[in-house]
């Protein structure tokens, strides 16, 4: 993956000419404050910062077609909006472990995929396939055409995970660090499920709920 990171409101003949190649060849470009930019190098940036991404990004509908032509279950974990690239490379991990057949993200406002996401992620990025998928509301319409159900953890459900009937395929969404998943890929989830919390904060670290539940759909999955 290439992504480009630009100064907000630089004007420059660079800028320019990024914002048209980027167009033409459907490259994510984001307008950040001076500050990220400094936070993502030292070096003198000039404005302008391209990352590159390490791993080369699978194709969701060939993932679908070869679980199903191997007998499988489809088993995807869907990400909206998650940001640290630590969030992002501990999910990877856990997902792996569990047998995860994908992640899936969207192309634009997800954390990138840098050295710092494939250390945390312990080398299950170079195991696990990433989708990058321009439309996440469309993703979830064709898995749920494909027969596979979305699965929403969220702070918003009345329902726990372990109440979810997990067995069968399935896709596990989650959402930002900051607001959790959008309104429209809620509403376009089968089912809204929390998990449980005895304590007096009322949330988990997204990639702490991530492992809760995938551990548990695995559980499922591996009794049914």
């Amino acid at each position: 993956m290439i992504k480009f990171f630009v100064q907000s409101g630089l004007s420059n003949d660079l800028t320019k000419e990024l914002l048209k190649l980027a167009n033409e060849f459907s490259v994510p470009l984001s307008f950040v404050p001076e500050q990220k930019l400094n936070r993502l190098s030292r070096k003198n940036h000039q404005g302008v910062i391209c990352m590159l991404s390490p791993i080369s990004f699978a194709i969701l509908e060939n993932l679908v077609d070869k679980a199903y032509a191997e007998g499988q279950d489809p088993f995807f974990i869907m990400l909206d909006r998650i940001t640290d690239v630590r969030n992002l490379g501990a999910i990877a991990r856990t997902a792996e472990c569990v047998g995860v057949h994908a992640l899936i993200i969207a192309d634009k406002g997800n954390a990138p995929i840098t050295a710092d996401t494939m250390k945390t992620s312990a080398g299950a990025l170079n195991h696990l396939p990433v989708c990058r998928e321009k439309d996440l509301k469309r993703s979830i319409k064709f898995l749920k055409d494909n027969g596979i159900q979305i699965i929403a953890c969220t702070e918003k459900a009345e329902h726990v995970i372990y109440d979810a009937d997990a067995k069968g395929p399935v896709a596990l969404l989650l959402g930002s660090e900051e607001d959790g998943i959008s309104p429209e890929l809620l509403k376009a989830a089968d089912h809204l499920v929390k998990i449980p919390m005895a304590g007096k904060i009322e949330s988990l670290n997204v990639s702490v709920a991530a492992g809760v539940a995938l551990f548990e759909i695995n559980r499922q999955r591996v009794r049914k």
